[in-house]
């Protein structure tokens, strides 16, 4: 799940995502700049708008799906 959060982020023209979690939370990607993989490429690191910073595993991601330009998944 890593590998494709990695490609969505590299992608031209980006499309907002949301990285759905095994505990059921959903995190807006609404730009390449709201999130990051770490170095060792074992964590992806979401921030909202308000600066709350996630910290996800990749044992926790269940789902990425794209967003439609309404803002509906």
């Amino acid at each position: 799940m890593i590998d494709e959060i990695r490609k969505r982020l590299q992608r031209v023209p980006f499309v907002p995502f949301v990285v759905r979690t095994s505990d059921g939370h959903e995190y807006s990607v609404p730009t390449h700049d709201h999130a990051f993989i770490t170095p060792r490429g074992n964590r992806v690191v979401v921030v909202d708008d308000e600066g709350t910073t996630n910290v996800l595993g990749p044992l926790h991601i269940n789902a990425i799906v794209d967003q439609q330009p309404n803002g509906e998944i």
